[in-house]
């Protein structure tokens, strides 16, 4: 036994002593501060619920921790606040960041959050068939449009409740008949004005559209699929 202990004595002492001058170099190591930019992540989410009010998406973490530590991170890989919103029910809900809900690199602690909390607004998620209405620019001197057809009269839209029961229509991106006489065909996109409403399906619509002179006797205009 004894001769095993002293075996490569001197290897084993080197070893030791690089170990106790890498824990006095830890422990002398200047803690330092530093605010990070992080994004902020949610989780749980239940589904038929939606956020309602705006968002914001990173928050200002002081963290405080080893100097070689805090030099070495990016804080958008190595921090995040993540919020659990499994719980939350229609209405307004606070949520305090603190150690519980921010990531952290190992050796650093958070000292504080700008903002210290977020509040959101939470709704149900509704869907419902709003009409499109084409926009057109306008055509030649002496010409107008006879008429268009356009490929979806209506789109479904999928929101937060009270927002998108405020969307009576949405409309599509102008089209330009500046250079148009005769029968001509558009591909164009339907725009809804609130950030927190989406469509359902693709906005994408087809348009046809008829340009006449005015001295000629126009069909009468029509919309159809």
């Amino acid at each position: 036994m004894l001769r095993f202990l002293f075996r490569d004595l001197g290897w084993k002492l080197l070893s030791l002593g690089l170990a106790v001058l890498l824990w006095i170099f830890a422990v002398s190591e200047p803690q330092v501060s530093r605010f990070v930019a992080v994004p902020v992540q949610f989780e749980n989410l239940p589904e038929g619920m939606e956020i309602s009010s705006d968002v914001l998406e990173s928050v200002h973490l002081e963290v405080r921790g080893p100097a070689s530590e805090l030099h070495a991170i990016d804080g958008a890989k190595d921090y995040a606040v993540v919020l659990d919103m499994s719980r939350v029910r229609p209405g307004e809900r606070t949520f305090t960041i603190g150690p519980d809900n921010v990531r952290l690199p190992r050796g650093t602690h958070l000292v504080r959050a700008v903002p210290s909390q977020l509040r959101f607004d939470f709704e149900r998620s509704i869907a419902r068939d709003v009409p499109v209405r084409v926009q057109f620019g306008p055509p030649q001197p002496g010409y107008e449009v006879a008429d268009y057809i356009v490929s979806s009269p209506t789109l479904t839209i999928v929101g937060p409740e009270s927002r998108v029961a405020r969307i009576s229509v949405v409309s599509t991106d102008p089209i330009d008949l500046s250079q148009v006489v005769g029968a001509a065909e558009f591909r164009v996109t339907a725009f809804v004005q609130d950030p927190h409403v989406r469509f359902a399906e693709s906005p994408l619509l087809v348009v046809k559209v008829q340009v006449k002179s005015r001295v000629e006797e126009p069909r009468n205009r029509r919309r159809r699929r």
